[in-house]
């Protein structure tokens, strides 16, 4: 009999209820609190319920990665739950209101409905998770640098409402260095002395960009070489799609990797009416790499435009043809994140 362990996973405790496959019948649940006496427990807890077992967590790796990790290297096998299929899971339960519990029964659940073989298999990290690290702490840094010119412009609008600087001039050493002996030159109010700090902290910032971004293309050239040389994969997608996939892999066909993406289609006809329509859930952030990638050669790549150009004459509006070109993509970006094979890597090693 298979069960399945849905986890509730928090920062101090975690909750694992076992629900079985065939009936969806609860047989027993365990909170123990995190770390690593914690988590043998649950495992010996787990393998004393007798028969096949597949753990359900969350997807939320900030609070479940060591957990994970703890599992799959004593060989239990995970799943990646999306947290978008919480919801649904607990309106459709019989039991009413929140607990640890209830989250628990309701990851297993959706783990159930949504099929145990569509939801990709949690792995070991690997370059792939110091390429996604490296592009989330990138990611936060502009969004601190956005916001502390965002300030900085409104004080320099302040004190020099005359002024009109062109569109991230402030992030260039060109225009910073003017600023700055402007602000040198000023009467040092209290006004531009937090001028001047701001604009010492966006240089420091946009340095530390950039030498991110150099860092981020040396890794994702020497992982996937293979997607910086398609059209429409800069560094910055590419390292992102790797990051967020995690290991292709992880999906058994470029169908499931579309599904967890968000990028497979949903139908929506009715009667004579026979469409589809994007899916609106998934991971957002593989969905939205693959439509930067897909706008991109849409408008400079003559193949893809050519492709667009048959969607339309079949009868498809523009949002429906690049749905078409995004699912085309995750299929492309599948095959190309494959592992070698034996033979290619022996070819490799001969070439």
């Amino acid at each position: 009999m298979m069960i399945v362990l849905g986890a509730d996973t928090h920062k101090r405790s975690h909750t694992i209820a076992a629900v079985a496959a065939g009936t969806g019948e609860v047989s027993g649940e365990k909170t123990v609190p995190v770390g690593s006496r914690g988590f043998a427990d649950l495992l010996v807890w787990a393998r004393g319920l007798g028969g096949e077992r597949v753990w359900a967590l969350e997807d939320c790796r900030h609070v479940a990665g060591s957990f994970e990790r703890f599992l799959i290297a004593r060989g239990e096998r995970v799943l990646r739950v999306p947290t978008k299929l919480m919801a649904d899971a607990r309106r459709g339960g019989r039991e009413r209101g929140k607990s640890d519990r209830i989250d628990a029964i309701a990851v297993a659940r959706a783990a159930l409905r949504e099929g145990l073989g569509a939801l990709p298999v949690a792995q070991l990290d690997g370059p792939e998770l110091d390429l996604r690290l490296l592009v989330d702490h990138r990611e936060r840094l502009v969004g601190q640098r956005v916001g502390l010119n965002n300030t900085l412009q409104w004080h320099l609008h302040d004190l020099w409402p005359e002024l009109r600087l062109p569109g991230g001039a402030l992030f260039s050493v060109k225009w910073s260095t003017r600023i700055a002996r402007r602000l040198a030159r000023a009467e040092q109010t209290m006004r531009v002395r937090i001028a001047r700090d701001e604009l010492r902290r966006l240089r420091e910032l946009t340095q530390t960009i950039k030498a991110l971004e150099g860092e981020i293309a040396q890794l994702v050239a020497r992982i996937a070489p293979q997607l910086l040389a398609e059209p429409g994969f800069g560094p910055l997608t590419a390292a992102k799609l790797v990051g967020e996939i995690a290991g292709a892999a992880r999906f058994a066909s470029d169908a499931k990797l579309a599904r967890a993406a968000g990028l497979a289609p949903i139908p929506v006809s009715s009667g004579k009416t026979n469409r589809h329509r994007l899916d609106r859930g998934g991971n957002r952030q593989i969905n939205a790499a693959v439509h930067r990638i897909a706008v991109t050669r849409a408008r400079c790549h003559p193949e893809t435009r050519d492709y667009i150009a048959r969607r339309r004459a079949e009868g498809k509006t523009t949002r429906e043809a690049i749905r078409c070109l995004k699912r085309h993509l995750a299929r492309r970006i599948w095959h190309l994140l494959q592992p070698p094979t034996p033979s290619e890597i022996s070819l490799n090693l001969l070439t």
